[in-house]
């Protein structure tokens, strides 16, 4: 990498990022429909020590409490996503409109803390009633979507300009339906599993032609898949070569790659060497799929928070090898390594094959955190994280990437998924018993970095 400034581009969209499941609770108010993760929090063990997101932080009824939070952070964007449930309780048919104007409220609020709503149509939270009906398995599947986008896209694009269509398929295909770990917690053969990944890939692109359809305003589109660079360990051209390559590689039979999930979205085709690994894994597409699934988009999107190390290796089968870690090498309380660089390498790579300009959509750390006997939340090492992570992203744009936007995972401590309680992620520290929100030191950090521009990363 070249030397560093840490100033970043005029313009630059700083924000932060949370999802409806994560923090609404009101799991059942005001005509809200069950979603595939109410039913499965109930599973036994399915979840961290029983936890559910039946209250989480309670958001739906402290919205106001939390945007005054983020308009004291000095937050130019939010990144929040839709429940599917609460809006169409079935996933289809009878709209509740108590649930469109739950979140009517919660985007004029922001509007009038000048705060950019950034709206994800679905991050997880699937129609129960949908799920009994094959979910994501259900070819019919990309249609149900279209329908929800169009309903929020003739509400809510007179007021929000920036949309995001699925988060993370590799991990509610590949956790949900492969490996059983999330909802709803099954274990089906790969060919059924990248199936339904072909219908949410479907339902990407329809989503993606609904908004524009229905839009009263331009708007800006995008994506949000998991991205986990694989890099080099110097920055010999060769080894940087590898590391690329390796990126873009499938290299087992699960759903955890990059560009099974990228390219069909933005290349218009699934990889020669993935659709070869995965031989008669792979899905049936139709004559039209890929021009649906390929629909123009306005950014590249994607969520960062790890990566792995290779090197070139003659005797391997793809002729690189992944490096294991060494011991004591700095890990999250999440066990997730620290590898501030996968936002340097990450970026370059995603902007060298795709020529889009780059936001980072999650980035962010689990540490374990508490109230201190002063009051304060103090979580030092959440700060040099988000610093060193930040200082490499913009590194990226010095030499030569786009970068345009950070939403830091995430706003509010919340409920995550299978881990329930137990990770907390948050900028703001939420005691679930009594509801108490702590601005965490994090907070009074990310709150400089914003109000400078990413000068005070130096």
């Amino acid at each position: 990498m070249s030397e560093r400034t840490y100033e970043f581009p005029e313009g630059f969209v700083w924000g932060a990022a949370a999802a409806a499941y994560q923090i609404e609770g009101a799991w059942d108010v005001d005509g809200k429909g069950p979603s595939d993760w109410d039913m499965f929090a109930d599973k036994p063990g399915a979840v961290f020590e029983g936890h559910t997101g039946r209250v989480a932080c309670d958001h739906y009824h402290r919205y106001p409490e939390d945007v005054a939070l983020m308009k004291t952070l000095g937050l130019r964007a939010y990144r929040l996503s839709f429940s599917w449930p609460r809006i169409l309780p079935s996933g289809t048919g009878p709209i509740n409109q108590r649930g469109l104007a739950f979140y009517d409220r919660l985007i004029d609020e922001l509007l009038r803390a000048g705060i950019e709503p950034w709206v994800t149509l679905f991050h997880w939270d699937f129609p129960l009633e949908l799920l009994r009906r094959g979910g994501w398995q259900n070819p019919d599947s990309p249609r149900w979507f279209a329908d929800y986008a169009s309903l929020v896209g003739e509400r809510f694009s007179d007021r929000v300009r920036h949309f995001f269509t699925v988060n993370e398929p590799q991990v509610y295909i590949g956790f949900g339906l492969h490996q059983g770990r999330h909802a709803p917690g099954l274990q089906l053969p790969m060919r059924e599993v990248l199936q339904a990944g072909h219908h949410t890939l479907l339902a990407h692109g329809l989503g993606v032609q609904a908004l524009r359809a229905t839009a009263k305003q331009p708007l800006t589109i995008g994506y949000a898949p998991v991205g986990v660079p694989l890099m080099p360990r110097s920055s010999d051209p060769a080894e940087v070569e590898v590391a690329r390559r390796a990126t873009f590689d499938v290299a087992d039979m699960s759903c955890w790659n990059n560009a099974w999930w990228m390219d069909p979205v933005y290349l218009g085709r699934y990889p020669e060497q993935a659709l070869e690994f995965y031989g008669a894994a792979a899905p049936t597409v139709g004559a039209r799929d890929l021009e649906i699934i390929s629909q123009p988009l306005d950014m590249f999107c994607v969520n960062t928070y790890q990566g792995a190390f290779v090197a070139s290796d003659s005797d391997a089968p793809r002729g690189y090898r992944k490096l294991p870690f060494p011991p004591g090498f700095p890990r999250t309380a999440f066990n997730w390594p620290v590898i501030p660089e996968a936002l340097y390498y990450g970026p370059k790579f995603f902007y060298e094959r795709y020529g889009l300009p780059i936001v980072v959509t999650e980035n962010g750390v689990s540490c374990r955190d508490w109230v201190s006997t002063d009051g304060q939340v103090h979580d030092a090492s959440r700060v040099d994280f988000l610093r060193r992570y930040l200082r490499n992203f913009q590194a990226a744009g010095r030499d030569g990437v786009p970068i345009i936007g950070y939403f830091q995972w995430s706003i509010l401590d919340n409920f995550e998924w299978a881990e329930g309680y137990k990770e907390r992620f948050g900028l703001v520290h939420v005691d679930y018993q009594s509801q108490k929100r702590t601005p965490k030191d994090s907070f009074y950090w990310y709150q400089k970095v914003i109000a400078d521009n990413g000068r005070s990363l130096a």
